[in-house]
Protein backbone atom coordinates (compact mmCIF):
# COMPACT_ATOMS: atom_id res chain seq x y z
CA UNK A 1 0.00 0.00 0.00
CA UNK A 2 1.12 3.26 -1.01
CA UNK A 3 1.84 6.60 1.48
CA UNK A 4 -1.24 7.97 0.03
CA UNK A 5 -3.22 5.26 0.69
CA UNK A 6 -1.99 4.60 3.71
CA UNK A 7 -2.80 7.99 4.32
CA UNK A 8 -6.06 7.93 3.33
CA UNK A 9 -6.97 5.00 5.14
CA UNK A 10 -6.58 7.16 8.43
CA UNK A 11 -8.14 9.64 7.56
CA UNK A 12 -11.15 7.63 6.74
CA UNK A 13 -11.10 5.57 9.84
CA UNK A 14 -10.72 9.31 12.04
CA UNK A 15 -13.62 10.41 9.96
CA UNK A 16 -15.83 7.74 11.06
CA UNK A 17 -14.78 7.63 14.63
CA UNK A 18 -15.42 11.34 14.90
CA UNK A 19 -18.96 10.69 13.30
CA UNK A 20 -19.39 7.84 15.66
CA UNK A 21 -18.83 10.32 18.33
CA UNK A 22 -21.26 13.39 17.03
CA UNK A 23 -23.93 10.65 16.80
CA UNK A 24 -23.51 9.67 20.30
CA UNK A 25 -23.77 12.37 21.73
CA UNK A 26 -26.51 14.12 19.94
CA UNK A 27 -27.92 10.69 21.12
CA UNK A 28 -26.98 10.96 24.94
CA UNK A 29 -28.45 14.43 24.92
CA UNK A 30 -31.96 13.97 22.76
CA UNK A 31 -32.45 10.51 24.58
CA UNK A 32 -32.27 12.03 28.00
CA UNK A 33 -34.61 15.27 26.93
CA UNK A 34 -37.09 12.95 25.43
CA UNK A 35 -37.46 10.10 28.17
CA UNK A 36 -37.97 12.82 30.28
CA UNK A 37 -40.76 14.47 28.69
CA UNK A 38 -42.09 10.91 29.27
CA UNK A 39 -41.37 10.26 32.42
CA UNK A 40 -42.79 13.68 33.47
CA UNK A 41 -46.09 12.71 31.87
CA UNK A 42 -46.31 9.95 33.94
CA UNK A 43 -45.02 10.66 37.24
CA UNK A 44 -45.10 14.67 36.56
CA UNK A 45 -44.70 15.47 40.74
CA UNK A 46 -41.47 13.43 40.71
CA UNK A 47 -40.16 15.99 38.49
CA UNK A 48 -38.58 18.98 38.85
CA UNK A 49 -39.32 21.03 35.77
CA UNK A 50 -43.50 19.83 36.36
CA UNK A 51 -43.57 20.28 39.64
CA UNK A 52 -42.19 23.43 39.65
CA UNK A 53 -44.99 24.38 36.89
CA UNK A 54 -47.71 23.03 39.36
CA UNK A 55 -45.56 25.58 41.98
CA UNK A 56 -46.38 28.57 40.24
CA UNK A 57 -49.98 27.88 39.12
CA UNK A 58 -50.24 27.92 43.25
CA UNK A 59 -47.89 30.75 44.18
CA UNK A 60 -50.79 32.86 41.42
CA UNK A 61 -53.63 31.34 42.90
CA UNK A 62 -51.97 32.33 46.07
CA UNK A 63 -51.55 36.02 46.19
CA UNK A 64 -55.22 36.05 44.05
CA UNK A 65 -56.87 35.13 47.26
CA UNK A 66 -54.99 37.65 49.85
CA UNK A 67 -55.68 41.31 48.77
CA UNK A 68 -52.12 43.88 49.55
CA UNK A 69 -50.06 40.93 48.16
CA UNK A 70 -50.06 43.08 44.14
CA UNK A 71 -47.09 44.45 44.40
CA UNK A 72 -45.05 41.75 45.96
CA UNK A 73 -46.41 39.50 43.40
CA UNK A 74 -45.42 42.02 40.69
CA UNK A 75 -41.85 42.56 41.95
CA UNK A 76 -41.53 38.50 42.31
CA UNK A 77 -42.58 38.43 38.27
CA UNK A 78 -39.81 41.24 37.74
CA UNK A 79 -37.42 38.95 38.66
CA UNK A 80 -38.34 36.34 36.82
CA UNK A 81 -38.90 38.35 33.84
CA UNK A 82 -35.33 39.76 34.75
CA UNK A 83 -34.05 36.14 34.52
CA UNK A 84 -35.72 35.06 31.61
CA UNK A 85 -33.69 39.20 29.90
CA UNK A 86 -30.29 37.68 30.70
CA UNK A 87 -31.02 34.36 29.63
CA UNK A 88 -32.27 35.63 25.85
CA UNK A 89 -29.05 37.78 26.06
CA UNK A 90 -26.74 35.15 26.80
CA UNK A 91 -28.41 33.19 24.09
CA UNK A 92 -28.46 36.06 21.47
CA UNK A 93 -24.66 36.99 21.98
CA UNK A 94 -23.95 32.94 21.93
CA UNK A 95 -25.95 32.64 18.86
CA UNK A 96 -24.25 35.53 16.97
CA UNK A 97 -20.99 34.38 18.23
CA UNK A 98 -21.25 31.18 16.85
CA UNK A 99 -22.82 32.41 13.34
CA UNK A 100 -19.26 34.50 12.77
CA UNK A 101 -17.34 31.40 14.02
CA UNK A 102 -19.54 29.11 11.72
CA UNK A 103 -19.64 31.14 8.82
CA UNK A 104 -16.60 29.98 6.60
CA UNK A 105 -17.47 26.16 6.85
CA UNK A 106 -21.60 27.22 6.06
CA UNK A 107 -20.49 29.41 3.24
CA UNK A 108 -18.20 26.63 1.86
CA UNK A 109 -20.77 23.90 2.46
CA UNK A 110 -23.57 25.93 0.97
CA UNK A 111 -22.20 27.03 -2.17
CA UNK A 112 -22.85 26.44 -5.59
CA UNK A 113 -20.66 23.84 -6.69
CA UNK A 114 -20.05 21.86 -3.88
CA UNK A 115 -20.33 18.15 -3.80
CA UNK A 116 -22.58 17.26 -0.97
CA UNK A 117 -21.03 14.30 -0.09
CA UNK A 118 -18.00 16.02 0.48
CA UNK A 119 -19.81 19.35 2.22
CA UNK A 120 -21.05 17.44 5.11
CA UNK A 121 -18.66 16.78 7.66
CA UNK A 122 -18.81 16.50 11.91
CA UNK A 123 -17.81 19.56 12.74
CA UNK A 124 -20.46 20.99 10.35
CA UNK A 125 -22.87 18.99 11.98
CA UNK A 126 -21.81 20.61 15.40
CA UNK A 127 -22.47 23.87 14.51
CA UNK A 128 -26.01 23.52 12.86
CA UNK A 129 -26.76 21.87 15.93
CA UNK A 130 -25.52 24.55 18.28
CA UNK A 131 -27.03 27.07 15.86
CA UNK A 132 -30.51 25.56 16.66
CA UNK A 133 -30.16 25.05 20.67
CA UNK A 134 -29.34 28.48 21.05
CA UNK A 135 -31.81 29.59 18.54
CA UNK A 136 -34.60 27.81 20.10
CA UNK A 137 -32.85 29.19 23.43
CA UNK A 138 -33.37 32.65 22.39
CA UNK A 139 -36.97 32.07 21.36
CA UNK A 140 -37.95 30.12 24.30
CA UNK A 141 -36.60 33.03 26.57
CA UNK A 142 -38.22 35.72 24.67
CA UNK A 143 -41.58 34.42 24.94
CA UNK A 144 -41.08 34.02 28.70
CA UNK A 145 -40.54 37.16 28.74
CA UNK A 146 -43.49 38.06 26.82
CA UNK A 147 -45.91 35.64 29.16
CA UNK A 148 -43.92 37.08 32.65
CA UNK A 149 -44.76 40.49 30.79
CA UNK A 150 -48.50 39.58 30.47
CA UNK A 151 -48.83 37.89 34.28
CA UNK A 152 -47.56 41.43 35.79
CA UNK A 153 -50.41 42.97 34.20
CA UNK A 154 -52.83 40.68 35.83
CA UNK A 155 -51.32 40.54 39.13
CA UNK A 156 -50.97 43.91 39.53
CA UNK A 157 -55.11 44.16 39.20
CA UNK A 158 -56.90 44.45 42.78
CA UNK A 159 -57.78 41.20 44.35
CA UNK A 160 -61.21 40.35 44.20
CA UNK A 161 -62.03 42.84 41.32
CA UNK A 162 -63.39 41.30 38.28
CA UNK A 163 -61.53 42.39 36.07
CA UNK A 164 -58.50 39.87 38.22
CA UNK A 165 -61.70 37.43 38.56
CA UNK A 166 -62.02 37.71 34.79
CA UNK A 167 -58.16 37.19 33.83
CA UNK A 168 -56.94 34.93 36.37
CA UNK A 169 -57.23 31.48 34.37
CA UNK A 170 -54.99 33.59 31.85
CA UNK A 171 -52.87 34.50 34.63
CA UNK A 172 -52.51 30.32 35.36
CA UNK A 173 -51.96 29.52 31.98
CA UNK A 174 -49.21 32.18 30.91
CA UNK A 175 -47.52 31.56 34.32
CA UNK A 176 -47.21 28.03 33.61
CA UNK A 177 -46.17 28.85 30.20
CA UNK A 178 -43.79 31.39 31.15
CA UNK A 179 -41.71 29.02 33.41
CA UNK A 180 -42.09 26.05 31.28
CA UNK A 181 -40.25 28.46 28.42
CA UNK A 182 -37.92 30.00 30.59
CA UNK A 183 -36.74 26.64 31.76
CA UNK A 184 -36.47 25.12 28.06
CA UNK A 185 -34.48 28.34 27.35
CA UNK A 186 -32.17 27.89 29.99
CA UNK A 187 -31.81 23.94 29.07
CA UNK A 188 -31.07 24.72 25.81
CA UNK A 189 -28.30 26.90 26.74
CA UNK A 190 -26.55 24.56 28.71
CA UNK A 191 -26.81 21.38 26.39
CA UNK A 192 -24.78 23.61 23.63
CA UNK A 193 -21.78 22.84 26.23
CA UNK A 194 -20.92 19.57 25.20
CA UNK A 195 -21.24 20.59 21.40
CA UNK A 196 -18.36 22.95 21.94
CA UNK A 197 -16.54 20.11 23.69
CA UNK A 198 -17.22 17.96 20.21
CA UNK A 199 -15.81 20.81 18.07
CA UNK A 200 -13.03 20.95 20.28
CA UNK A 201 -12.20 17.11 20.27
CA UNK A 202 -15.19 14.98 19.45
CA UNK A 203 -14.50 12.23 21.93
CA UNK A 204 -14.87 15.22 24.83
CA UNK A 205 -18.16 16.07 23.44
CA UNK A 206 -19.37 12.43 24.71
CA UNK A 207 -17.88 12.79 27.86
CA UNK A 208 -19.34 16.15 28.55
CA UNK A 209 -22.73 14.71 27.28
CA UNK A 210 -22.45 11.86 29.77
CA UNK A 211 -21.38 13.98 32.71
CA UNK A 212 -24.34 17.06 31.86
CA UNK A 213 -26.84 14.41 31.77
CA UNK A 214 -25.90 12.67 34.77
CA UNK A 215 -25.76 15.99 36.40
CA UNK A 216 -29.21 17.26 35.05
CA UNK A 217 -31.00 13.51 36.44
CA UNK A 218 -29.84 14.49 39.49
CA UNK A 219 -31.32 18.18 39.55
CA UNK A 220 -34.15 17.44 37.65
CA UNK A 221 -35.29 14.35 40.27
CA UNK A 222 -35.75 16.51 42.93
CA UNK A 223 -39.89 17.16 43.15
CA UNK A 224 -42.89 17.55 45.45
CA UNK A 225 -42.70 13.80 46.70
CA UNK A 226 -39.14 14.75 48.06
CA UNK A 227 -40.77 17.65 49.52
CA UNK A 228 -43.33 15.58 50.97
CA UNK A 229 -40.95 13.05 52.38
CA UNK A 230 -39.25 15.63 53.62
CA UNK A 231 -41.97 17.00 55.70
CA UNK A 232 -42.54 13.78 56.96
CA UNK A 233 -40.00 13.60 58.54
CA UNK A 234 -39.36 16.58 59.67
CA UNK A 235 -42.71 16.21 61.72
CA UNK A 236 -41.55 12.70 63.16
Amino acid sequence: MTAQGTAAAAGLSAGGWDWFFVVATAAVLLGYEVGLSVVERLRPQRWARSAHAVLRQEWIDSVSRNAGTEILAVQTLRNSLMSATMTASTAALALMGTVTLAAPSLHAAFEVGTPRATALTPRLVLELMMLTLLLASLVSSVMAVRYYNHVSFIVGMPVGSPDRERWQPAGRAYVRKAGLLYSGGLRQLVLVAPLVGAVLYPGAGLLAAVVLVAVLLSLDRYGLDHLAAEEVRTRA
